[in-house]
Formats: C-alpha cells, sequence, structure tokens
C-alpha cells in the first residue's frame, strides 16, 4: 500500500513541478508585457502595477517551491540539519499570502473599472482608485509579511515539511507535535488569506452581476446579428468565474495544507499540492488568453519560431 502511496506522489510532484514551469512561463510573459507597457507610456498604471506585484509574487512563489522539492530531494540530511525548513515554510506562506492578496485586488480593479453601478460610493471608488493602487499594493505586502512571521516561530515541528510528497521516513517520526492550539492557527490562516478571499468573491459576483445584466441588455436589443461586444462580455464573465473556481480551489488547499488535516506525504497533501501548483498557473493561463496584449507576445514568439524553422528545412 505504502508504495502505491509512494508512487501516487512522485506522479503529484513531477505534475507539480510541469504546472509551475508553465506558471513561470505564463507569469515572465505577463511581467515582460505590463513592464514593456509602462516603460512605452512612460506612466505606470494601476493595472500594470497589480499586474506586475502579482506576476512576480507567483513567480517567486513557484520558484520557491520548486527549489523546495529539490533541496528536500536530493539534499534531505543538511534540509533538516540546517533548519532551512522553517525558512521555506515562512517563505512560501509569505509569498501565498501575497499572491492571494495581488490576486484579489486584480479582482477589485476589474469590478470598480468594468462594473456598471451607479452608487455614489462606487463612483466614488472608480475616481480614486488609481491613487489608492500604491497603497493597497503596499498595505497588502507588509500585511502578507506580518501574518507569515508566526509561521517561524516554528508553529509545527520542523519535520513537518508541507510542500514535499515524497520521503523514506516513517511516518510517525514526520508527524510532529503541533506547538499552539487549532485555535491560533485558524486565526493566523483567517487573517493572513480570509480578507482577500472575501474581496475576490465579493468583487467577482459583483462583476458578474453586472456583466450579466449587461449581455441580457444587448440580447434584447439584438437585431439578430452576431454583436461582437455581446460575444466580449459572455467572454469576460467566463474568465471572472474561472479566476473565482481558480481562486476558492487555491485557497481550499493552502488552508488544508497549513491545518495540517492530512498525514504528512500522504495522498491527500500530495493533491493539495498539485492543486496549489495548478492555480496560479491556471489562473495566469487565463489572463493572457483573456488579454490581446498578453497574447500577442506568445504569438510572435512562435511565429518567429516557426519562421526560423522554416528557413531551416529550405
Amino acid at each position: 500500500m505504502s508504495n502505491i502511496s509512494d508512487l501516487f506522489s512522485l506522479i503529484c510532484l513531477i505534475i507539480s513541478i510541469i504546472e509551475s514551469m508553465i506558471g513561470l512561463l505564463g507569469n515572465v510573459t505577463i511581467l515582460a508585457v505590463s513592464s514593456a507597457s509602462c516603460i512605452r507610456s512612460k506612466i505606470l498604471s494601476s493595472y500594470d502595477m497589480i499586474m506586475i506585484f502579482l506576476s512576480l509574487s507567483r513567480l517567486f512563489l513557484q520558484s520557491w517551491m520548486m527549489l523546495d522539492f529539490f533541496l528536500s530531494l536530493f539534499c534531505e540530511a543538511s534540509y533538516y540539519e540546517e533548519n532551512l525548513f522553517v525558512t521555506f515554510k515562512t517563505v512560501f506562506v509569505f509569498l501565498n499570502y501575497s499572491s492571494l492578496w495581488f490576486a484579489a485586488w486584480l479582482s477589485v480593479f476589474y469590478c470598480i473599472k468594468v462594473a456598471s453601478f451607479t452608487q455614489s460610493f462606487f463612483i466614488w471608488l472608480k475616481q480614486r482608485l488609481s491613487s489608492f493602487m500604491p497603497w493597497m499594493l503596499i498595505t497588502s505586502s507588509l500585511f502578507s509579511f506580518v501574518t507569515s512571521l508566526p509561521f517561524s516561530w516554528d508553529i509545527y515541528n520542523v519535520h513537518n515539511n508541507f510542500t514535499t510528497p515524497l520521503t523514506m521516513r516513517n511516518t510517525s517520526e514526520r508527524r510532529g507535535t503541533m506547538k499552539t492550539s487549532l485555535l491560533l492557527l485558524i486565526l493566523l490562516c483567517n487573517a493572513g488569506i480570509a480578507l482577500p478571499l472575501i474581496m475576490f468573491v465579493v468583487s467577482s459576483i459583483l462583476l458578474i452581476k453586472s456583466l450579466w445584466r449587461h449581455t441580457r441588455q444587448m440580447q434584447n436589443n439584438a437585431t439578430g446579428f452576431r454583436d461582437p461586444s455581446q460575444e466580449a462580455h459572455i467572454g469576460a464573465i467566463k474568465s471572472v468565474f474561472s479566476f473565482l473556481i481558480l481562486y476558492i480551489t487555491n485557497f481550499i488547499a493552502l488552508v488544508l495544507i497549513l491545518s495540517d488535516v492530512f498525514l504528512p506525504f500522504s495522498i491527500g497533501e500530495a493533491i493539495c499540492i498539485a492543486v496549489m501548483a495548478a492555480c496560479p498557473a491556471g489562473h495566469s493561463m487565463v489572463l493572457i488568453w483573456s488579454n490581446p496584449k498578453f497574447r500577442e507576445m506568445p504569438a510572435r514568439i512562435l511565429q518567429h519560431i516557426n519562421c526560423h524553422v522554416r528557413t531551416r528545412s529550405m
């Protein structure tokens, strides 16, 4: 039975690495396009600012996860003897919290800019969003840092690794003893990720509601021809809904990992790790697919590669 579990964990590890690499490519694309846009316009817009923060946090997160995978697999003795695990765990939590916060701000930005609500508070936010956004991003980064610090105080035993699904040690030796109550852990999780989750869900639902209402109005006024604007709205609804599913899924997997629900290196933990690698990568891919500005660079690269291959074949 343990052999089957180890094989499944190995498969999940390979899948997680592939997902992380896809996410790295996607976020490099987003970062490059957003940075180039800022350089060309010489203005750092709120959207580009959010995308730069989000793509950077995910680049670091996915790189950090891959580094943790390889160190714990190939340098296991020094990895634990030098007490690196607590550092890896704390940085992992900080990067996850930051990524969740920046994704939440992106959803808020979409909602404020796109949704057609006429409430005075909503209009006030829309007028002042560009001036608020830098402070929102900086504040959420500091908040993520503060709420991740308690994990450096060794809440769990150092051997309770949450990012590596494979080990040759006895599970009972790895289990570790909780050094704080479950209540404290729940409070830490809530402080770090519950607030951005609420922001993301509320803003996404409001945006979907506004887009759906506008789409229904266009359908009622349709003349029988395919309306590109209507199709764009439907595509936006699908994108926002996929963002919502990915965000909630990532949130659940992170809470399960931090709450120590599964035995270390069990099948359940391996699945959570694979999910946590897949969701940011999936979100980045949807962002690229739904934004022509981000699609342009990969299309140019592919076109250049095809031209180069054709030239060599001739």
